[in-house]
């Protein structure tokens, strides 16, 4: 058998050693690329509103009457026999599976009632069916600014309670980090899903709100690690906090990787297979926005997530204070200087109690080993001088008689 491990196992022991934290610069320079591109993305082509959120009328047809573009060219030529200074025109078309059968779902520009009925009837003429087989529904925008209302305030919400859980559960810095990993998922996702150019509806919405709770459980679990792994750092003089935050990524770094790709599969199943292979056209904006989400959580929480709260730390003066001391002391070792050993103690010391104390101070004071060469403290035993008994530099102890 091999000595040296492979790196999948080196990662399921959390062993890799890979310096995370150590570059956090080139991770924050990549988030701010991403987000730049997201922002671009959402800015220069928009989202595609759905009529929910638009407005509008959707005309659902049969496909037996022919291809989904034939339908599309049909609608378009009915809404063009409307006239009017700014005709209608079609905003989206999918093909949608259900129990019924196949059908052809043609959403259009706002129409009132009386044009809606005059192009059923119209495509009704033109696909040579009957009028009651063309659905038509009618949706307005006040609908849609209801949705985004409360779906803010649901935002708003969630943050307010995760800030609140997360300072009660860990601290402040914690929480803070871990809303901007948030804010981090949301952004980039609303950017890809711009771009990717799918319509915006009450799922999208959905599918948003559902990756917050996904990104805030990896976050916490690496959180998790980290405060275990600095509990108490400040009375050691071994790690540094960034060190010992970057060996927290490393021992749950597998474990984010896997909840991530079991939550993936099915959701990629949404997607892929669902919405691609079996044209469940309703299922690809809560599928995409899902598996995009899922992902970012799982590289925000290790990439993003633990060097915010890192550089965070780095600001706090007793963190300050301790760093400087862990790398005094390994350039002190270095010059080959002894260091002054530093006493064992069977409890964990708090930090409170070393609170900006020297930790080889604290040691001298709790009984650690003299230095080398140094005299013993204490006084000497009466057997120990000259090494003769009695202590007399050289006489015979009182009563000793001469042989």
């Amino acid at each position: 058998m091999s000595g040296r491990s492979g790196l999948a196992t080196r990662l399921y022991q959390g062993e890799a050693g890979l310096n995370i934290i150590g570059r956090r610069r080139l991770w924050f320079g990549i988030a701010a690329g991403l987000v730049l591109i997201a922002i671009l993305g959402i800015s220069i082509p928009g989202f595609k509103l759905g009529i929910e959120f638009s407005g509008g009328n959707s005309f659902q047809v049969p496909a037996s009457i022919g291809t989904i573009t034939h339908a599309e060219e049909q609608v378009d030529a009915a809404l063009g026999d409307l006239g009017g200074a700014e005709p209608a025109h079609v905003v989206s078309t999918q093909t949608v599976n259900g129990v019924g059968g196949s059908f052809y779902e043609l959403r259009t520009t706002e129409l009132n009632t009386e044009q809606s009925n005059e192009v059923q009837a119209d495509l009704a003429s033109r696909f040579g069916i009957a009028e009651d087989q063309i659905s038509i529904n009618q949706v307005s925008a006040a609908w849609g600014d209801q949705v985004t209302e409360r779906a803010l305030l649901g935002l708003v919400v969630f943050v307010v309670l995760v800030m609140i859980y997360l300072i009660l559960r860990f601290e402040w810095r914690m929480a803070v980090a871990a809303v901007s990993s948030l804010f981090l998922n949301l952004v980039l996702t609303a950017g890809i899903y711009a771009l990717v150019g799918f319509e915006v509806t009450p799922s999208t919405i959905v599918g948003f709100l559902t990756i917050l709770g996904f990104a805030l459980y990896d976050v916490v679990v690496v959180f998790d690690k980290v405060q275990e792994n600095t509990r108490g750092i400040t009375a050691s003089s071994t790690q540094t906090y960034g060190e010992a935050a970057n060996l927290a990524i490393n021992q749950t770094l597998m474990r984010s990787i896997n909840t991530g790709l079991v939550a993936l599969l099915p959701v990629g199943g949404l997607l892929f297979i669902g919405a691609g292979l079996l044209g469940a056209g309703t299922l690809e904006d809560l599928g995409l926005v899902l598996f995009v989400g899922m992902g970012i959580a799982v590289y925000s929480s290790i990439f993003f997530a633990t060097p915010v709260l890192t550089l965070l730390k780095d600001y706090e003066p007793r963190i300050q204070t301790h760093t400087k001391r862990v790398l005094g002391r390994r350039s002190t070792g270095a010059t080959g200087r002894p260091a002054r050993p530093v006493a064992q103690s069977g409890t964990e010391p708090s930090d409170e109690t070393t609170d900006g104390q020297d930790v080889d101070e604290a040691a001298a004071l709790s009984g650690a080993a003299p230095k080398v060469g140094a005299r013993p403290a204490g006084k000497r035993s009466a057997g120990a001088r000259g090494g003769r008994p009695g202590g007399g530099g050289g006489n015979r102890p009182s009563g000793a008689k001469r042989r």
